[in-house]
């Protein structure tokens, strides 16, 4: 490594304090963003890329400590790896975010009724279970849904539409027992997405 970094001409100093900082802080945010997708694939029952993702994860991991322990006496080192941990965090929740992937159960409370949010449910093949119930105030309407993740902007739109008080909860769902309706249903379309994010 010394040898490479004498022929590119680059001082000791200038490595030691910028660039190998710098690539401790991108491999954190690397590993640390892996970390997190892998952990949402195995929330989704994604059982053959999770095993890959961790092979990345723990090797990349290995590379950053390594280089701490060779530069132990350099500060910018931690700081480093503290920051590259935080940034991974911000990374691998905003990856999460675009791919969307998985399933939620979302559950509407709304004194209000619900027939036009239920004909637009319909409309778009969602499977749903509506039923009366009691609540603190009185008479409500209770919604049950299961939809992919990147139908829930849309979905939850239409509920504020219909009543911009109404209560709801989120909640990721791992499997669903109906095989039409199975969580692997998203492969195809995750591997589609991630190509057109590699592309633009």
């Amino acid at each position: 490594m010394q040898d490479i970094i004498q022929n590119l001409g680059i001082s000791d100093a200038l490595f030691d304090y910028l660039i190998m900082p710098l690539l401790i802080f991108l491999a954190r945010v690397a590993d640390v963003s892996i970390n997190t997708l892998r952990f949402m694939f195995m929330m989704n029952g994604k059982k053959n890329i999770v095993p890959i993702l961790g092979f990345f994860e723990a090797l990349i991991w290995l590379l950053a400590i390594g280089q701490i322990f060779q530069n132990i006496d350099n500060p910018l080192s931690y700081l480093a790896y503290a920051g590259g941990f935080a940034m991974g965090n911000y990374v691998g929740m905003t990856l999460d975010e675009k791919l969307a992937l998985g399933r939620v159960l979302v559950r509407v409370i709304t004194p209000n009724s619900l027939p036009v949010l239920l004909e637009f449910m319909k409309e778009k093949n969602y499977r749903f279970t509506s039923v009366d119930a009691e609540g603190r105030y009185g008479k409500v309407n209770l919604l049950f849904t299961v939809m992919k993740r990147d139908q829930l902007p849309e979905f939850i739109s239409r509920v504020k539409q219909m009543d911009e008080k109404a209560f709801y909860t989120i909640e990721s769902v791992k499997r669903v027992s109906e095989d039409e309706f199975n969580i692997m249903d998203d492969k195809p379309r995750f591997r589609t997405r991630l190509f057109n994010r590699a592309r633009t």
